[in-house]
């Protein structure tokens, strides 16, 4: 028999009143202080299964192998070194409707080199914070979901689905944790990812795509600088030309969501090396940067606009693609889940969530590869992520952890 809105929203609003904020801000707080950094996610991992536990839901630790997820052909990318790839399945049993994944990433940046005001593994409540790195991207998220979770377990006994919540490493540099997780279990009806939003429902995620490129050049003495080729020299055409195609990939864009971005897809050269000594013409010259993919291309086509590009710019310079490879991906916002994500939330915040699109990369696109529904809502706080001070609001994690124990009961029986 499938339940009546009303008596789901009742029964919603009774899950939700059972999130205790001082758990939430306890687990959070307990969260942050283990150094997660990506590559080294074991203690965060194992924290995190422990804190299930202790709230009655069942933790399974997963160790991948590494060698068969770097074999794979749809291998996501990385960038940074690690010799161990775990994470967390945290279940929460309920009847015979569908199954819900929530899934977040408990890896972060490092604290970086501008000087915090606080230690920047601190996990305190000062003035209604949770301070530290990774408390608002994304183990807020993360914490919000547990105890949504948990809250529906306590005040119903269990919802009228199952609820998977998956605490994944390697998110940062391509979202490897989040790809080994779907190759054990993808047998989900949709998915929300409580990253940063700003409570608004993103349904739609540009792609990014890491690249390379070398520039040969010719040496020479300083004094018989006409004698040899800069690589320098030869490079400004390149950099030049990346502008230009920034500028012709955000002209005309279609998607509607990305479209309302001041820039869908950039495009950014972060590092430059180049020669050996100030009186040399420079023989070589290295360059690093981050491609955007529109919503609808594949990372191929966007590889392969790329490359013409530098080829037709600088006809010696080698172009190579690694770490983390985003595609693009999208679910509909007229789809039943991102409207029901939009209603629970705005039943705790008290307005509506806009439906919008970002410009970065994100795990989402796994699941949308796999024809699984899929949108990013959380707290605010993405102006933080990656910087010195990242802090969260105690209260809209709280108020986050509502949310998702609404959409659980909302979410689990058929029909709904």
């Amino acid at each position: 028999m499938v339940e009546s809105a009303g008596v789901r929203d009742e029964a919603g609003a009774v899950a939700a009143a059972a999130v205790d904020p001082a758990a939430v801000a306890a687990d959070l707080g307990a969260l942050v202080r283990v150094s997660s950094v990506t590559g080294m996610e074991r203690p965060a991992v194992e924290l995190l299964a422990r804190l299930a536990e202790r709230r009655g839901l069942a933790a399974e630790l997963w160790e991948h192998d590494l060698a068969a997820l770097r074999a794979h052909p749809d291998h996501p990318g990385e960038e940074v070194a690690r010799e161990e790839l775990v994470g967390v399945a945290i279940t929460l049993e309920g009847g015979d409707g569908r199954r819900l994944c929530l899934d977040g990433h408990l890896d972060v940046v490092d604290a970086g080199g501008a000087e915090w005001q606080f230690d920047p593994w601190a996990g305190d409540e000062v003035d209604g914070f949770v301070r530290g790195r990774g408390a608002a991207d994304m183990k807020g998220g993360v914490v919000a979901a547990l105890h949504g979770m948990a809250a529906a377990r306590a005040a119903l006994g269990g919802p009228p689905g199952e609820v998977v919540l998956y605490g994944v490493s390697g998110e940062e540099d391509g979202g490897l944790g989040t790809f080994a997780a779907l190759e054990r279990d993808d047998r989900f009806d949709a998915c929300l990812i409580p990253e940063p939003t700003g409570f608004d429902v993103v349904c739609a995620q540009a792609g990014a795509l890491t690249f390379a490129g070398v520039v040969p050049g010719v040496a020479a003495h300083a004094a018989l600088r006409l004698e040899g080729i800069s690589a320098i020299d030869r490079y400004l055409p390149i950099h030049a030309a990346l502008h230009e195609h920034e500028r012709d990939i955000n002209t005309g864009v279609e998607h509607p969501l990305m479209r309302e971005l001041a820039l869908p897809y950039p495009i950014v050269v972060g590092r430059l090396e180049a020669g050996t000594w100030s009186s040399q013409v420079p023989d070589l010259l290295r360059f690093e940067g981050r491609l955007g993919v529109r919503v609808g291309d594949t990372p191929a086509q966007a590889r392969a606009e790329l490359e013409a590009v530098v080829a037709r710019a600088c006809p010696e310079a080698k172009l190579s693609w690694r770490g983390g490879q985003f595609a693009p991906a999208e679910t509909p916002s007229d789809h039943p889940f991102p409207t029901l994500v939009a209603a629970v939330l705005e039943a705790e915040i008290e307005r509506r969530p806009r439906f919008t699109g970002v410009s970065y990369g994100a795990d989402m696109r796994l699941f949308c590869a796999r024809g699984i529904p899929c949108v990013m809502a959380g707290t605010e706080g993405i102006e933080l992520a990656h910087a010195a001070n990242e802090r969260v609001k105690t209260d809209q994690v709280v108020r986050l952890a509502r949310g998702i124990a609404r959409l659980i009961v909302g979410f689990g029986r058929v029909g709904s």
